[in-house]
């Protein structure tokens, strides 16, 4: 399936052995990443990340989550985009919301083209609409769409079920649009990873695509809509987060994320660095459809045996935000302040909490009819190859406090997609987990505590929450929704579904040969990662 794409490069281990060895000598390599052509152009640019293979950068195959979202935007292209200060046309040149008629309006550009010569239309638009209906996309519900309708060939109209407030992130700004010709007779989206599924309008096309080695090489598209892309050839290679700083140095990448205490050292080399806001967060999945973790008030003992600070000063060196029992971050517009200092690391009172459940001290540990309070707890061992994300050494202090507390923990470590499946299928007691998009509209709060996959609570438990996570989607008016979104997160913080731990700071460190930023409320629909596609086009 995969052999059109092969990449024949040297396996990874060669390649880090490499860029050891030019770290050591001092010697850079000749003709190294991003070098710049007479005309300006640059002729390359090479960007590293720790975990390599997100999926097959189709809609349908991508893996769920940022980072496979980030590499099929290079070549699908939405109906508008956002750069670092708002929203930007894409394959839509304006748009209008018609009020007495629950839709918007898209006048689309006449000069757009799919990678292989054929037209873009508004044709294009409205099947994409109705073939999701068929066939859901993975990353976003596009069902508040009820109807989509062509005006003409390059006016398409979308009618929405009801009001709906992150329209222009969830839906305009994220979901891809499809070549008609090309789906029209695919019937399994998600198996069809041929050639031609990864024909769209965006600026680059997939020249190469290597699983195993978690290698991605971009071209750009010459007839770009939006002007020919300045980078040539883009290329996603894997590289441990140990050595991204020798990479960078060597000129074997220009781009890297980096250990918050390097940032600093590279700044002062001439390397340009971006601080991210706090948009991506590390949680304690909870199983809360099995006993005893159904019980909110055993939940609610977990928060307070659990030292959120703790983790940020020792496992994370300082280098974090203690985590909101409501889970929107601190420095956040949504944030609600009244949060302030709820659950306080108190295990005298998670001990209360469990004896007034029932449960009896004997020894260490709790019990109740003879049977201990025990819980194992899964991580992955690379820590999700995110840097700030919880494995290891989160997992055993989250142990030691919850055993001081007198809850027996068991420590299990998993490969990060074992664990993501684990959780998806409910096989587990407490899991390690995280996310971004906590920048994006506060749509993602419906995601993450009642939305469907491993990244979400899936809590439906509580009706009032239910009732004001819908109605919060439906005001226009921003005030009165920020009002009902502080209320969702004091009632989230009550039922405890998930807790979060902590927001990672994160830092990316690139040599300046691209503008890179920090898209307005994430790419898409929230992914906080500074490669937005347009840095590489204009």
């Amino acid at each position: 399936m995969f052999s059109k794409f092969q990449i024949s490069k040297p396996p990874f281990l060669v390649l880090a052995a490499i860029i050891l060895i030019l770290a050591v000598s001092g010697c850079a390599s000749q003709g190294g990443a991003g070098k710049v052509p007479g005309d300006g152009e640059i002729a390359s640019y090479t960007i590293a990340d720790p975990t390599g293979d997100w999926g097959f950068p189709s809609p349908y195959a991508h893996y769920a989550r940022g980072p496979g979202y980030v590499r099929m935007s290079f070549i699908f292209d939405t109906l508008i985009w956002k750069d670092d200060k708002g929203y930007v046309p894409a394959l839509a040149e304006s748009w209008e919301y018609l009020k007495e008629e629950n839709a918007y309006l898209f006048k689309l550009r006449r000069d757009a083209t799919w990678h292989d010569g054929q037209k873009f239309k508004a044709a294009d638009v409205a099947f994409t609409f109705d073939y999701m209906k068929k066939h859901p996309y993975q990353w976003v519900d596009t069902s508040i769409v009820k109807r989509a309708e062509a005006i003409d060939e390059y006016t398409v109209k979308l009618y929405l079920d009801k009001t709906y407030a992150p329209f222009l992130d969830f839906i305009a700004g994220t979901v891809p649009i499809l070549p008609e010709h090309v789906w029209k007779e695919v019937e399994n989206p998600e198996q069809f990873q041929q050639k031609e599924a990864l024909i769209g309008t965006g600026p680059f096309k997939l020249v190469d695509y290597n699983k195993e080695q978690g290698t991605y090489l971009y071209e750009r598209y010459e007839q770009y809509y939006q002007g020919q892309p300045k980078v040539r050839q883009l290329k996603f290679i894997k590289i441990g987060a140990e050595m991204a700083t020798a990479a960078l140095r060597q000129k074997q990448a220009d781009m890297a994320q980096v250990p918050p205490e390097i940032a600093k050292e590279l700044e002062k080399e001439g390397f340009k660095v971006l601080a991210i806001a706090h948009d991506w967060v590390a949680k304690l999945m909870i199983n809360h459809q099995k006993d005893p973790l159904n019980n909110r008030e055993l939940r609610q003992a977990l928060a307070f045996a659990i030292d959120r600070q703790a983790l940020v000063d020792t496992a994370q060196r300082g280098y974090a935000l203690a985590g909101s029992p409501g889970l929107v971050p601190p420095d956040s517009d949504w944030y609600n302040t009244r949060l302030d200092g709820k659950y306080p690391a108190d295990p005298a009172r998670a001990a209360e909490i469990l004896a007034s459940l029932g449960y009896v001290k004997n020894g260490s540990y709790f019990e109740k009819d003879g049977r201990p309070l025990e819980l194992e707890l899964l991580f992955s061992g690379g820590g999700g190859g995110v840097l700030g994300s919880p494995g290891e050494r989160e997992a055993e202090m989250i142990k030691a406090q919850l055993e001081r507390a007198g809850i027996k923990v068991n420590l299990r470590s998993l490969e990060s997609k074992t664990l993501d499946s684990r959780v998806n299928d409910w096989k587990f007691d407490l899991a390690l987990s995280g996310h971004g998009g906590l920048g994006g509209d506060p749509e993602f709060l419906n995601k993450v505590i009642a939305g469907k996959g491993f990244l979400s609570a899936r809590y439906q438990e509580n009706e009032e929450l239910n009732q004001m996570l819908k109605q919060q989607l439906s005001l226009m008016d921003k005030e009165r929704r920020k009002e009902l979104v502080a209320k969702i997160q004091e009632i989230y913080a009550e039922e405890m579904p998930c807790m979060p731990l902590y927001y990672p700071n994160w830092y990316y460190a690139h040599d300046g040969k691209v503008n890179l930023y920090s898209t307005f409320q994430g790419i898409g629909s929230g992914v906080p990662m500074p490669v937005n596609k347009m840095s590489f086009v204009k």
